[in-house]
């Protein structure tokens, strides 16, 4: 009898260990898992970021490289490889689109195409930003690269360019492919980044911004999937998507007090809870940033040569106020750098680029802004060139006389 309770006692020490064990290595991986940085918020969604987009800091993540389904998040990339051509002149917001029959095929969110429609390039830009279009996407996709395929190369390039990691896609909606393989794959930090990148075209704003909007000369009721667009103050922005298999998605960005958010949540469970995650985020970073005045709209920093021009310097000058952002507690001198282009050839356009500054703070940027031209300057003809080499040499002349 005293060798079967012994025996007893041995084998429950035993299974005591062994579950005390599994319970460790099961605590473990759950917390190897959520990899969390910055204050302890609590987030439903699998994966999340929130990002202060003038330095590039992240504030707070959740399992920000977790490889997950973007659904139509997807859709980002085809904003800014759209946004990039129009900002290139490759394409104009009034060129005209026809739909092709597979793009009118696409299914989940949609505006109906039909084949032949035809829409401008700002309508289709429209349906994508607004309600996530699918068949828009398409024919963005198509009218871009000649078709889809080449366009997926080039979403996957730019992807590359940018350092997004853990990003490859497959199409242009973020639906999941009806045969068996794998469907486009990212992660909240790289939605972070590419967001930070779609943002430098406040054009953008002009779609993602809006609640209410319509087509077809107001037939089409279009009204925005991201909700806090209307009811989170300052939100303007960006993406939302949703599939069985990604669950509710988001990426969100919006302003307060001159002091921009972006914020990422993937897979979460609920569309309230996507909204409630990335309020949790753009509260806790507005509580944490502050914008700093550093130059007023219109303010000269410098002045670059002008080649052949009638004048032969134009000054560079802010487009529209600039500010550096500021954690809360943080004192002390912003450094203010310019960079102005070596040279620009006549004409000059009004606005053009002619430089940048950046804004640093104990050598971490805090913010940036390109320099633009503060007027036109014509070019210069015959005489007016040999009139300005004659000022030149005289004031040459004078100032070897007086040294």
């Amino acid at each position: 009898m005293d060798k079967l309770n012994k025996f007893v006692a041995t084998l429950l020490a035993v299974l005591m260990a062994l579950n005390s064990w599994g319970i460790g290595v099961i605590q473990a991986k759950e917390d190897a898992e959520r990899s969390l940085t910055g204050p302890d918020l609590k987030i439903d969604g699998v994966s999340a970021v929130l990002m202060e987009p003038s330095s590039g800091e992240i504030i707070f993540s959740k399992n920000p490289d977790r490889k997950l389904p973007p659904a139509s998040v997807t859709k980002l990339m085809v904003m800014l490889l759209t946004l990039e051509a129009l900002d290139k002149g490759q394409v104009k917001l009034t060129d005209v689109v026809s739909a092709s029959p597979e793009a009118c095929r696409m299914g989940g969110s949609q505006i109906w195409l039909e084949p032949g429609e035809e829409m401008t390039v700002a309508d289709l830009l429209k349906a994508v930003c607004i309600v996530s279009a699918n068949d828009a996407s398409y024919a963005l996709a198509e009218h871009l690269a000649g078709s889809e395929a080449n366009f997926i190369a080039l979403m996957n390039k730019r992807a590359a360019e940018l350092g997004l990691k853990n990003t490859h896609f497959v199409n242009t909606t973020g639906l999941e492919p009806d045969a068996v393989g794998e469907g486009n794959l990212t992660s909240a930090a790289d939605m972070a980044i590419l967001a930070r990148e779609v943002i430098k075209y406040p054009l953008v704003f002009k779609w993602t911004g809006v609640w209410i909007d319509s087509l077809r000369d107001g037939k089409s009721f279009l009204r925005n999937t991201n909700k806090l667009v209307r009811f989170y103050r300052g939100c303007d922005g960006l993406k939302t998507g949703y599939t069985d298999k990604a669950g509710y998605c988001l990426v969100a960005t919006a302003k307060r007090d001159g002091v921009r958010m972006i914020a990422v949540v993937m897979k979460s469970s609920t569309g309230d809870t996507r909204s409630r995650d990335i309020t949790t985020m753009l509260n806790y970073g507005f509580s944490q940033y502050k914008a700093f005045q550093v130059c007023q709209a219109g303010d000269k920093v410098g002045k670059v040569k002008v080649f052949r021009g009638k004048k032969t310097t134009v000054d560079a000058v802010t487009p529209r106020e600039l500010t550096a952002i500021l954690k809360r507690d943080q004192t002390g001198e912003v450094i203010k750098t310019v960079k102005l282009n070596r040279m620009a050839s006549a004409p000059v356009k009004k606005g053009q680029v002619v430089g940048k500054v950046e804004l640093t703070y104990a050598g971490k940027p805090c913010g940036q802004m390109e320099l633009v031209a503060a007027e036109e300057v014509g070019r210069a003809g015959f005489f007016e060139l040999w009139g300005q080499f004659i000022q030149q040499a005289i004031r040459a002349v004078v100032g070897i006389v007086n040294n």
